[in-house]
Parts: C-alpha cells; structure tokens; sequence
C-alpha cells in the first residue's frame, strides 16, 4: 500500500489519497461561467474561451447576453436569467450561442443561482457543445442497451479484480444475480471455474493491457452444477482518455453445443484417421503373431491404455469353437501392447501362453455370444470378471482401470477371439462410438489374422511334409565325411522345395543329390518327394549321372508344371573322383587342402522338366581331405547383391575350410550369407572324401 493509502477505520476499506482525474469531463470540455445579479460576467474559464470564442479579457465585466446569444433572443434569455435568480431553481436546455466569429453553435447549459458568504448573489452556468453532449449520451445509450441485452454476457471488473456489475446474461449463465457478483472476486462468485488461472489472466491483462481473445474455459456452475459447460473467455482492460486503468471488461460466451461439435467432428477425424492407419499397418505380413501385435500397436494410445489381443486356442490349431452357456474360454493370448511391465501389461495373458477363463468371465462372454462387452466405469466387483486371477485383479485395480471393453475377432463367420481394451490413464471411459471403431478395427484386423492363420497352418503343413521327406541324418558311408543342414524360407514365404540326399551305392561308392523345385507350398514339397523318391530308387541301378538326370526329366515332365534344378554327384573313394552331372543347378565348390576353393566348371544344363536337352557327366578328382560343397540358390541369391558378388563371398567363407568340423562350416555359411527376409529355403551338403579303412 503506496504512503498515500491509510487503513479506513468504518468499513476495513482502503481510503485513497489523490489519484489522476478521469478524462470525461476532458471529452465533454464544460464551460464555466459565473454571472452577477445583473448578468455581468465575472469569472470566465479557459473551456469557455474555448467555446465561445471570447478570451477572459474580452469578456469579464460584459453582459453575457449580449455577448455570447443573437439581439432576437437577448429577451427569452433575460427572462430565464431572472427566474433562476429569483426563484433560485436551476434550468437546464440546449440553446444557440454566437461565437466570436460570428458563427452560431447549439450548447446545453445547466444554470443555478449561488451565494456567497455575504449574501450576494450570482449566476453559475455551465456549457458544453451540444453535438459531444449528444454523441456521448447516444454512446451509452448504446452501450447500455448492448450491455443489458447481449446474450453474451458482460461484466465489469475493478482494479481489485472485484466485480463492478454485470449483465442479465451473465446472471443467467453463472445463476448468481447481479448483488451477489458486486463486490466479490471470481473466486468468490464461481469457484469451480478454476480461479487461480482465470484470475491469473486477469492480472496479466491489468499489467500488460495485452486483452485475452476466446480463452476456452471448462467447468461448472450454479446454473448448472451437475453439467460441465465449455466457455469462451474474453478480457479487454479498460483504460479512460488520459490513460487511467479503470479496470477490466469481462465476456463470456457459452460455446458447449459448438464445442462439442467440434469435439465430435474431432473424434470422428480421429477415428478415420485409425481406421486408415489400421488397414494400413495391420497384415502386413501372414505371421499370425506379428498380425495381432499389429492389432494392438494400432489401438494403443489411440483407443486404449492397453489392449490384448487373445484367440481361441481351438482356432489357432484349426478348429472350429462354440462355447456352450457354462463352458470355458481357453484362450491363446498373441499380443500385449504396451510392454512396459506396468501392473496392468503384468496383469494380462503372457502372449503365446494358454489361459482359461470361466464361463462368468466378460471375455468368455465376448468370444460366446461374438456381441461386445462393455463396461464403462469398472467398479471393484467387476474386476475379478475382467482379470484373469485374484492376483491379476489386485494389479488392474493398482494400475487404476476404469473403463474396460472388449469386442470379437470374427471372420468369414467365425469367432477367433477377441480383442481386449483397457483404459487406465485416459480418463474418459469407453462409449458407444468407441464400441464402434473398436468393432471396425476388429473386423479388419480379424481378416487379416484369419488369413495368417490359414497361411501359418499351411506352412506348417507343407513344412513338416517336407521335413519328413528329408534325410534327418545323412547316413554313414565309406569313405566320405557329411554334414547337412535344411533352412526353410523366412516367414513372410510359404515352404520350398529344396532337397538333398546321401544315397550309399554299390562298391563303396556314395550318391550326393541337392535339387530346388521351383514354387513353394505343399505342392513344392510333393513334387520334391517325388523327385528323390524316383532319384533314390534310379541310383541303385549305378547310372552314370547324366544317364540318371535324364530319367528325372523325364519324371519331372510327367508331373504337372513342375520345373526343378539338380546336381547328382557319385563319389568313387577307390578311383578317388567324383562323376557330376548338372541340370541347371547352381555350381558345386571343391575344396582342396593348400589351395584356394574353386566353383567346378561345368555344363550348366537345363532344369529337369523341360525336356529334349541331353545332359553331360564332368569327371572331377576327389582326393582324401578334399571336399565338396553343394548348395541351393537361396543360399547365395538376394535381390541387392549381384550372384557373381556371393558366390566370391561364399569362395571367401570356405576358404581354409578344410580340417573344420562341417557342421561348424555349414552354421558358418547360413548365418553369414542367409538374410532372414530371404524369400527360399536353402539345402546345403557338404563332404569330405576320407581314406578307406
């Protein structure tokens, strides 16, 4: 408090010291003038200098009515003189004066009689033009009617940010009425429209003069105490002609329906927006596990804190499921997103392992009757119909969950699962459109999770009939050292049709076969079992290669569209040579103790099937320590190297290859050159030629 502002002891209010005027009486610029008892000027202000025209000197000590009004009225004006100065009553009315130009303007005067401590008498009038007169009584006219008639409501506020008064609108919207605003803060007034920051702004705009433009305020009131409303906020400082900070003007506008509006529209954009996002990140791949991490990954934060996505275990093994009234859930949980080991990721299904849930559990109720469950506020009896255990629900209630909805997994009529969402730190609950876009994203996602699990239990199909078809050990044979190893294609491609064989023959010799059928699927593996079905039982007649390769153009040919790569070596331990023969097959590498591996040069051929190409049989020496390896195309090839640029790095690999364990040489080559994204399966054989004992 400044040295001119003392504690009032009457009513605890400040009392002021002098302060800057106002600047009203400035915009009016009123005259004064002071008449004797015969109407004498004898004291005449500046604004009357002003406004007449007549400096002080020209006028003191002259008859105002002949001074200041036209001969025609110098009458009506003594008679007015006389009456206010005999009856003492004031008059006041607009009246033309004569300026010193010559000139005639309309002025308002207010005259009343004075006296002063003698007993004299004399005549003040007061004057002002009266076109400002108007203007200013037009401009509160206005404003007052603006004011008390605007549905906005309006308010006044000091410079103590204590109500001045307010308009009817305002006292409709806040439901106080004007008395219980007047005097008070806003704090005081509408508690429950966060104070501290509206008051906050409103020092700011007091200080800075800078106004608040449309500020959204939330809350309630009490008009409507049981409803929160959406305002806009507007605060304007009130400043006067000289600058005095008179206080602030307040607006308030309640914008809930528009608001909501918007926020509908809003989340009606979002929701768009997610179902886009979702069709396209969503199948990306035929992995089952992928596609419901996909699922989840979309959900989280857009719908939900946390979201599972859980399958019947019957329809991950390919088996339809109907749950009957009293049945059990038993659900294969696929995804949890997030992973963030907060108690509510710990609280659900552990993704790839098994649970079951009774028939009073919500999820059971989703995956029975394939309706959403919805619980918009989740209380504490509900918990244990949510969780999968009493721990679980410990931990749920831990996390705070609030709000809980699951909808089906249903696809080309079939329940998989169910998709399961949970908010814990957005604190709106689930509603109806919720419900919607979580049954949208459920239907599209469903597809695509359908698809992967056909996919996922064909591939397992085709990929175990393929490794049934395969040697599970190459067999033991004189004079030669083997290992082998089978990688089936990467998980975004179905099961080749790659292939080797040890085949042990007649006179110690040894029949080595690796073969690529072109395609993939169970009808790759069939064709491939077939082929070393016919190549096993044609090298018990001891052909020469070229001879046997013929018969299984042959045989290829026969089979429907099918086309196939092979080489076919026979190892010769006593004449210690290999006999190779090569059916558009990638080039075998020989291997040999003090000298750099080598790509054997021979007649590349044409694949099996094709027909009427004859095929050659290369005679290569094979001593004791040498080796050879035999190899798949989707060993070497990928789609940003050159094949020339991996066959140098597959030479580089088994260079000082020899005397290493194979096995430890066939590990070395696929986790160094085999891309997990490869689109093939590869076979690679490797032998090493070893004395007869």
């Amino acid at each position: 408090m400044s040295a001119a502002e003392t504690q009032a002891a009457g009513n605890g209010e400040p009392e002021r010291g002098p302060v800057r005027p106002g600047g009203l009486l400035d915009m009016l610029n009123v005259a004064s003038v002071v008449l004797d008892g015969r109407g004498r000027i004898v004291l005449w202000s500046p604004q009357a200098e002003e406004l007449f025209g007549y400096t002080a000197d020209e006028a003191l000590g002259r008859y105002a009515a002949r001074l200041m009004v036209h001969e025609r009225h110098i009458g009506l004006v003594g008679e007015l003189f006389e009456d206010v100065m005999r009856t003492g009553q004031s008059w006041a009315g607009g009246f033309p004066i004569r300026r010193k130009d010559g000139t005639t303007r309309l002025v308002e005067f207010r005259n009343m009689r004075l006296l002063d401590d003698r007993g004299d008498v004399y005549a003040l009038g007061l004057a002002a033009d009266q076109s400002t007169v108007r203007r200013l009584e037009h401009d509160v006219a206005l404003s007052e009617r603006m004011v008390h008639q605007s549905p906005i409501g309006l308010a006044v506020l000091d410079t103590g940010l204590r109500f001045v008064s307010v308009n009817p609108a305002l006292e409709r919207l806040s439901g106080v009425p004007a008395e219980g605003h007047e005097g008070r803060m806003l704090r005081e007034v509408l508690p429950l429209l966060d104070p501290d920051v509206a008051e906050e702004a409103l020092r700011d705009v007091l200080t800075s003069g800078d106004p608040v433009i449309d500020r959204t305020v939330v809350g309630r009131t009490p008009a409507d105490p049981e409803a929160e409303h959406t305002w806009s906020l507007s605060l304007y400082r009130l400043d006067d002609s000289l600058g005095n900070v008179l206080g602030i003007a307040l607006s308030l506008t309640d914008i809930t329906e528009q608001h909501r509006a918007a926020v509908e529209a809003e989340n009606a954009r979002r929701r768009l927006a997610l179902i886009a996002d979702a069709s396209a990140r969503i199948g990306t791949t035929l992995e089952l596990e992928r596609t419901a991490c996909e699922l989840a990954e979309v959900a989280v934060p857009a719908l939900a804190d946390v979201a599972a996505v859980d399958l019947l275990d019957a329809v991950v093994e390919g088996r339809r499921s109907t749950l009957g009234p009293a049945e059990a859930a038993v659900i294969r949980a696929l995804a949890v997103r997030p992973d963030d080991g907060g108690d509510a990721t710990r609280a659900a299904d552990r993704p790839g392992g098994i649970a079951w849930y009774g028939p009073d559990r919500l999820v059971t109720e989703c995956v029975r009757t394939g309706e959403a469950v919805l619980v918009p506020r989740v209380k504490d009896d509900d918990l244990p119909r949510i969780a999968r255990s009493p721990e679980a629900a410990v931990m749920l209630s831990r996390a705070g969950l609030h709000s809980y909805l699951a909808v089906p997994l249903i696809a080309r009529g079939e329940i998989l699962g169910a998709l399961d969402l949970k908010r814990t730190r957005n604190p709106e609950p689930f509603d109806e459109d919720d419900v919607l876009l979580a049954r949208e994203l459920a239907a599209r996602a469903a597809v695509q999770i359908d698809n992967a699990r056909w996919y996922q239990n064909a591939r397992s199909t085709a990929l175990t009939l393929q490794r049934s078809l395969l040697p599970s050990h190459p067999p033991v044979t004189a004079g030669l050292e083997v290992a082998s190893h089978y990688q089936p294609a990467g998980s975004t491609s179905e099961v080749g049709g790659d292939w080797f064989d040890v085949i042990p023959l007649e006179g110690d010799k040894t029949a080595l076969v690796v073969g690529d059928v072109m395609g993939s699927g169970i009808s790759a593996a069939a064709t491939m079992g077939l082929l070393r079905t016919a190549t096993t039982t044609l090298a018990t007649l001891d052909l020469d290669p070229s001879l046997l390769l013929e018969q299984l153009d042959k045989a290829t040919a026969a089979t429907e569209h099918s086309i196939a790569t092979c080489v076919y070596a026979v190892h010769d331990p006593r004449q210690r040579r290999c006999l190779i023969a090569n059916a558009g097959h990638l080039p075998p590498v020989r291997i040999r103790p003090g000298r750099a591996p080598e790509l054997l040069d021979l007649p590349t051929g044409v694949p099996l099937g094709v027909g009427g190409v004859e095929f050659a049989t290369v005679t290569v020496d094979f001593e004791p320590g040498d080796e050879l390896v035999l190899y798949t195309d989707g060993l070497v090839e990928t789609r940003s190297h050159s094949l020339d640029e991996r066959l140098e790095r597959l030479l580089s690999l088994l260079d000082g290859a020899p005397e290493r364990p194979l096995e430890e040489v066939c590990q070395e080559l696929l986790a160094t050159l085999y891309e997990p994204d490869n689109h093939d399966d590869v076979a690679v054989l490797i032998a090493r030629a070893r004395d007869l004992a």
